[in-house]
């Protein structure tokens, strides 16, 4: 069962958790089951953990130390037959030095811990990823998955995604109700990256240097084809 904390109204949080009985509060005509009663027997998911107040972070503390929760307005307690993942694109133990999260909860959410470098830091994922949100919606759309250009693919790749992959999902679903042809180039992409920047060269390398350079750049755009490379130069082979 996912709960995305931040969506949640502070003042609804409790009872949208751990649900509530028949006359706890104006407007129970009858008692509600919360999350933790549905995940019965399976998992709970914190999205977005840290947006979670102090005061509800000690009723989780509750839950996550004793195995057992209250239904709103009821004094029986419930057994929480379930196991919690949280997840949080905060600084979980920075917000902890600043008092804005309990450290005891803390620890009690990290008994194992996986950290997500965020999208520009993973490499050629960003490939695979493009690919199956690209399958995904034109599935959706009863299209033909469009084929990426070598180029657009580079410029995706040099983006530094803030949003990372939520910003990349949303783009790619852009792209395949935007896109009429069967290819997907660099204008077809959002203004930010139609320009993105390359790497600065350094000014500091000599001339040999910087030959031999665009001389490997040219062998690799022909696959060391050493004839067709000296042809582009204007060199012997």
């Amino acid at each position: 069962v996912p709960i995305h904390c931040g969506a949640i109204p502070e003042n609804l949080f409790e009872s949208e958790l751990f649900g509530y009985v028949k006359g706890a509060f104006t407007g129970a005509d009858q008692s509600r089951a919360g999350f933790f009663q549905s995940a019965e027997g399976g998992t709970v998911f914190l999205d977005e953990v840290s947006e979670i107040s102090l005061a509800l972070q000690v009723k989780l503390l509750r839950v996550l130390q004793n195995k057992e929760f209250y239904m709103v307005g009821s004094s029986r307690p419930y057994l929480a037959n379930i196991r919690i993942v949280a997840a949080t694109n905060k600084d979980l133990l920075g917000l902890v030095k600043k008092g804005l999260f309990r450290e005891d909860l803390y620890y009690r959410l990290t008994v194992i811990s996986i950290n997500l470098p965020p999208l520009k830091d993973r490499g050629d994922d960003i490939f695979l990823l493009i690919n199956y949100f690209s399958n995904k919606f034109s599935a959706e759309l009863g299209v033909e998955t469009p084929v990426f250009t070598e180029e657009t693919l580079l410029a995706m790749k040099k983006h530094s995604w803030p949003g990372n992959i939520r910003e990349l999902e949303n783009i790619i679903q852009q792209l395949i109700v935007m896109t009429d042809g069967p290819n997907i180039t660099i204008p077809d992409l959002p203004a930010s990256m139609r320009f993105f920047s390359k790497e600065k060269e350094s000014l500091n390398k000599s001339l040999a240097e910087v030959d031999t350079a665009y001389i490997i750049k040219v062998l690799n755009s022909v696959n060391n084809n050493k004839s067709k490379a000296a042809k582009i130069l204007g060199i012997d082979r």
